[in-house]
């Protein structure tokens, strides 16, 4: 199938652009809750969308991070679509690595998780903000905004942006895209639900040698609860659910019975509430030391399947290429939007891997064919052709 004029013709200036861009905003050392680096990130971003792009600041969902970034630009009637985006990274200042490039994988902190991604979809906003002369006709829409935030990587507190875009028409997230069994273009229509459990222990200090009994053990009580939250572990069952202990702290000195403690899990599941019982079978008491349970992060699942079937089809149709629906256990903002949005699609980012490690890399080659992926499911979404 041949591709769609407007997504040919769009989609080499989106690439031409977007390696340039990744390394800028990647030379950002943007750690989630850091507001400097945040607003370096910002500032970047805005002065890449172009003057045709109205941008605003909003008050970020977690109470003292830095604003986040929400662009628009008017059509002439027709749908409207959010795309969708974070600019932080789980990456400390110390351990920040700038982009280098070395046969063919652009690396360095935060490409793939998701600045890849971020760059993407500024191409895709600018792109119908600005056509070229030469271009041929725009999609008709009354209105496409993006929206990047400051604190997906860590955030515990409620998505309060969901419901200002309730009722659009469609929501394109742009993490990490990926290919198909086939070696298709894949784009991500089902999350698992995810859940931070964090549990604190008390105890009681005491000498190590002098009086180890007298004491009662944090880290003990802790090991107990990681080992009670790893029995969980189910990923082959029937909610999916994985369950991983994460981080454990505990103890000041070597000769000394930790009186204080806390652990953190990791859980994932299809639905939120397979995750509740979890927290719920932490004991109270272990060895003396009293335990402290506590869900610190719900974020729901999201399963557009049935409802992106037309799109993803429409997709297709426009690229020349098959679209297929996958599915990732990883986290994202789109679940929290589409509860209230009817089409909810993920993983517009180029491919790569390494996400939340020091390795991580985009793929330079997918930058080109995961721009045509995005363009493909926007004339899609625009000419109403996707139901």
């Amino acid at each position: 199938m041949p591709i769609d004029p407007w997504v040919a013709a769009a989609a080499p200036a989106i690439a031409a652009r977007a390696e340039r861009e990744l390394e800028a905003l990647v030379g950002v050392s943007s750690p989630s809750g850091d507001v400097g680096g945040a607003e370096e990130a910002v500032a970047l971003c805005t002065a890449l969308l172009g003057p045709a792009v109205e941008a605003e600041r909003i008050p970020c969902s977690s109470p003292g991070h830095a604003p986040d970034l929400l662009a628009r630009i008017e059509g002439r009637g027709g749908p409207r679509l959010l795309l969708l985006g974070h600019l932080d990274t789980v990456v400390s200042h110390a351990a920040h690595r700038p982009l280098s490039r070395n046969d063919g994988r652009l690396s360095g902190s935060g490409t793939i998780d998701m600045k890849g991604g971020v760059v993407l979809a500024l191409g895709v906003l600018r792109a119908l903000a600005e056509p070229a002369a030469d271009s041929p006709p725009l999609p008709a829409f009354g209105e496409v905004a993006l929206l990047l935030v400051n604190d997906e990587e860590w955030r515990r507190h409620p998505f309060t942006h969901a419901e200002r875009f309730a009722g659009w028409d469609a929501c394109l997230c742009f993490e990490a895209g990926e290919r198909g069994p086939g070696g298709e273009e894949g784009v991500v229509v089902r999350r698992k639900a995810a859940g931070t459990l964090r549990v604190e222990a008390h105890g009681t200090s005491a000498h190590s040698g002098a009086a180890p009994d007298k004491g009662r053990n944090a880290l003990l009580a802790l090991a107990a609860a990681a080992e009670r939250v790893a029995a969980f572990h189910a990923p082959s069952g029937g909610e999916r659910l994985s369950a991983v202990p994460t981080i454990l702290r505990s103890g000041e000195a070597f000769n000394v019975v930790p009186a204080e403690g806390e652990l953190y899990c990791d859980l994932r599941a299809d639905r939120l509430e397979a995750i509740e019982p979890v927290a719920a079978a932490v004991p109270a008491e272990v060895g003396g030391a009293r335990l402290e349970a506590e869900l610190i992060r719900r974020w729901p699942g999201m399963d557009s399947r049935a409802a992106t079937t037309e799109l993803l089809a429409a997709g297709s149709e426009r690229l020349g290429r098959p679209i297929i629906a996958a599915e990732r256990g990883g986290a994202s903002d789109a679940s929290h939007v589409a509860p209230h949005v009817r089409l909810c699609v993920d993983g517009l980012g180029p491919r790569g891997g390494g996400a939340h490690a020091p390795e991580e890399f985009v793929l330079a080659s997918s930058l080109a064919s995961r721009a045509e992926v995005a363009l493909a499911l926007v004339a899609a979404l625009l000419d109403g052709s996707s139901g």
